[in-house]
């Protein structure tokens, strides 16, 4: 199949995000060259940005084949395009595996901290290496599972459909299980050892919300560009989108509900190790972005999604996707950012800011490029799913 005749819109999506990749990339040359410290504090939250969508996705789908819903029909291959470009991802965690000394304070630990001393074990250069290829590891074994036997199932007799259905409900099981631990400990990782006296028994619940909110945004968006496409147009119906829409709606109040549970629970116990990681993030500048966060991360999407029309409405369905992927990387930098700066001050003028923006663009660029190579030469639909027909006639229900 020529991809580049079957699907121009992802054909041009490729073209696009390559040229966005490179121009990201020269500017993170720039940074680098100009402020390196800067560079890998950018680097790391843009890069966190398309990690959540990637590894989201790849949830989705296991949640999906568990489930056996139709309402995943229309998005599987989004998903399984989304999950194989983690080798690409993975390749991108270079410059933050080669900038640890600059990101992770606890590489350069005082020996005389008795808190970072009881932390040695778990964190050291050593071992976050080899939790880091566990991750990347297990996510590329589980995505190319899911998608082989999906694609088997395609392109093998119709009598053999229930032995791929089995296979991939036997992949999904245990992926679902390894995919909630491994988002626990790339967050604990990746994010909240910035702070390594810091501790939150609820964070790796958080970005699990997180990364379920993102990707379902992102899904949003690329079932939108593609409606019109051939054969997802003969597929996708307005329930679709209603059910995506609560989807939404449902990792917003999950994300909500887990950051709200971790203030209370750190606020309430006032710890000498727990409470200043909030006092950096709600003081000074800081504050500004904590009160957009609870206003326009939760309470202004839920009022709109909690009406049915706006759901069932694609073209308002997306404006609301894509805001929330604008507040995903505004909540990711309001996690991030106040780890690196001084005093808890924020800086948004344009000398730190277009660093940020350098970092998302490179990482996003190539990622974008990639996921559309990915999806462009393959069914937008499994074919040969049985729920197909029955979605197709509208017989089958959403479940």
């Amino acid at each position: 199949m020529n991809g580049q005749e079957t699907h121009p819109k992802l054909a041009a999506l490729q073209t696009r995000g390559l040229i966005a990749g490179v121009v990201g990339l020269i500017l993170c040359g720039v940074g680098f060259t100009t402020d390196s410290e800067q560079f890998y504090h950018s680097y790391l939250t843009g890069y966190l940005y398309w990690v959540a969508i990637a590894v989201g996705c790849l949830g989705w789908c296991m949640i999906n084949h568990l489930t056996e819903g139709h309402w995943g029909l229309p998005a599987r291959r989004i998903w399984e395009a989304a999950s194989r470009t983690i080798p690409l991802l993975a390749i991108l965690f270079l410059p933050i595996w080669f900038g640890m000394d600059h990101i992770f304070s606890w590489t350069h630990a005082d020996p005389s901290d008795e808190i970072l001393a009881g932390k040695a074990t778990y964190l050291n250069s050593t071992f976050f290496t080899v939790r880091a290829l566990i991750y990347f590891g297990l996510w590329i074994l589980f995505a190319t599972l899911l998608s082989r036997f999906s694609m088997s199932q395609d392109s093998d007799d119709q009598a053999n459909y229930d032995v791929w259905a089995f296979r991939l409900r036997k992949v999904s099981g245990p992926g679902l299980l390894f995919m909630a631990l491994s988002v626990t400990f790339y967050s604990v990782d990746w994010v909240m050892s910035l702070d390594p006296h810091w501790f939150s028994t609820l964070f790796g619940f958080l970005f699990a919300a997180s990364d379920l909110l993102a990707a379902m945004a992102f899904t949003i968006v690329m079932v939108k560009i593609l409606e019109h496409t051939s054969p997802l147009d003969k597929l996708l119906k307005v329930q679709h989108y209603h059910d995506y829409g609560n989807l939404l709606m449902a990792t917003v109040m999950l994300w909500a509900y887990m950051s709200f549970s971790q203030y209370l629970i750190i606020w309430s116990g006032n710890t000498q190790e727990e409470a200043p990681w909030y006092l950096a993030r709600t003081g000074d500048g800081w504050v500004i972005i904590s009160v957009i966060l609870i206003a326009f991360h939760f309470m202004l999407p839920l009022l709109v999604l909690l009406t049915r029309r706006t759901k069932r409405a694609s073209h308002h369905l997306v404006k609301i996707a894509i805001y929330m992927l604008v507040m995903r990387f505004v909540d990711l930098y309001w996690l991030v950012t106040p780890s690196f700066s001084h005093g808890g001050t924020v800086e948004l003028h344009l000398s730190s800011i277009w660093y940020d923006l350098a970092g998302l663009l490179a990482v996003g660029g190539l990622w974008l490029a990639y996921f559309a190579m990915n999806l462009k030469n393959k069914e937008l639909v499994p074919l040969s799913d049985k729920r197909l027909q029955e979605a197709l006639e509208g017989t089958g229900g959403h479940h």
